[in-house]
């Protein structure tokens, strides 16, 4: 409860003129918020409706990380004036309801912050967004999930009705139903997001601002994949039955995901559906039902959270240097600015699961538990890591190579926020992988 408290007293802060002093008191928290984890007495705390585990810690964690970087990768808002303190505000306030989805024990609960977190999500891409298209991006986003998520509420009310509880400590009860799973699992789906349910999440993240963006891929979607490893206790034997459909469909759109990457000219298009196509890995690592899949799921929302963000900061100091996201405008980088093309180098290495990065040891982890799960998955699972590492090259050698933009007359280096602000996505992703077995000890 002292984070809750922490995080609602900041509220007259953002009021004021204290952008720069909000963002370092993002960062202090994260860092209380790990010795909190570091040297506590246990893994539980509970208090009133809210407890943590390791899953649950990191994913509050993770989300505290990219909340404070998404202030300082917003810099342009504070400079222009576009309002900074609304700005502040939303970001808080997605924080918070972050904070209470992810450490929320009681279903109900859960439920409601999962929905109030989308709110924020809307104003920043309503309000903040560049393009007209913004307002079509939040009716995508709020719609699919919207109508995802009404048989939830249903499935919640005849829980409560089966066991007069919604704590979670009552799922034990085995549903053998595949129309109350589908009820369930339809809004983690789509918030995942799963290949055929994944057509907002690419217009969200093209028309909305950088820290739209970065929370989106960093933290948004993991809620789906939290959500299915919370709820998929209770839906053991239906899981068993109908784990091959989903395995199928997750690895065969994550390979057409892959394939539509190649295709795209816009670079924000193409870190979007390389999310969907990585996102598609972990779904498959969690229908397949088995303790190494779940770790592997897990390590892959890390790792994806802070590569996939840090590759969206890159793709925003390319445009507020260009103009454009183009592809064909974005080019021969490696001659303008050689120090970001070390960046762009290293967080692209990284979204292809190359050493020393997270990504590599969540592959490890999904490829073992997919193969052992069907010997017949090694062909797509093949496909998805090759193509994986083909669109990152695509995306490294067409930014950095090639001859330069003739319509550039100026052209302005990169400032230490931005260097710092890559840093800090690129270290913690590197630095975990030499911490492989923490991912490994959680119930």
């Amino acid at each position: 409860m002292g984070m809750v408290f922490s995080l609602l007293f900041m509220i007259p802060l953002c009021l004021g003129c204290y952008f720069w002093f909000v963002q370092l008191v993002f960062f202090c928290l994260t860092v209380l918020f790990i010795f909190n984890f570091c040297f506590g007495c246990e893994f539980i705390n509970l208090s009133y409706f809210i407890g943590c585990d390791l899953l649950s810690y990191s994913l509050i964690l993770l989300s505290f990380w990219i909340c404070s970087l998404m202030i300082m990768a917003s810099e342009q808002i504070y400079s222009n004036n576009y309002y900074s303190n609304l700005f502040l505000i939303c970001v808080l306030l997605l924080m918070l309801s972050l904070f209470l989805v992810f450490s929320s024990i009681n279903l109900f609960f859960f439920y409601l912050f999962f929905e109030i977190s989308l709110i924020p999500l809307l104003f920043l891409i309503v309000g903040w967004g560049a393009q007209p298209e913004r307002i079509q991006a939040g009716f995508y986003l709020m719609f699919y999930t919207l109508f995802a998520s009404l048989p939830m509420m249903i499935f919640l009310f005849y829980l409560y009705l089966l066991v007069n509880s919604m704590d979670f400590g009552f799922l034990l009860i085995d549903f053998d139903s595949i129309f109350l799973f589908l009820c369930m699992s339809m809004v983690f789906l789509v918030k995942a997001p799963m290949f055929l349910v994944h057509l907002w999440l690419p217009k969200a993240h093209v028309e909305a601002p950088i820290s739209g963006s970065m929370v989106l891929a960093g933290v948004m979607l993991k809620l789906g994949g939290y959500g299915m490893i919370r709820f998929f206790v209770s839906f053991s034997s239906v899981v068993s039955k109908f784990s091959w459909v989903f395995v199928g469909m997750s690895l065969m759109g994550g390979v057409l995901v892959a394939f539509i990457c190649l295709r795209q000219s816009d670079m924000k298009a193409l870190i979007a559906y390389s999310s969907v196509s990585h996102m598609s890995m972990v779904l498959a690592g969690i229908f397949s039902f088995g303790y190494i899949g779940f770790c592997g799921a897990f390590v892959m929302m890390v790792a994806h959270g802070l590569c996939s963000s840090g590759l969206f900061c890159l793709a925003n100091i390319s445009y507020e240097r260009v103009g454009s996201r183009s592809l064909f405008l974005n080019k021969g980088m490696l001659n303008l600015v050689p120090s970001l093309s070390l960046w762009w180098f290293l967080f692209c290495s990284s979204n292809m699961a190359a050493p020393p990065s997270l990504n590599l040891l969540g592959e490890i982890l999904l490829i073992s538990s997919l193969v052992s799960w069907s010997i017949f998955n090694i062909g797509m699972l093949s496909l998805l890591s090759f193509f994986g590492a083909v669109y990152s090259l695509y995306l490294y050698s067409f930014t950095q190579h090639g001859k330069y933009f003739s319509g550039l007359y100026s052209f302005y280096s990169g400032f230490v926020r931005e260097y710092l602000l890559l840093f800090m996505h690129w270290f913690p992703l590197n630095l975990l992988f030499m911490k492989g077995d923490f991912f490994l000890f959680w119930n």
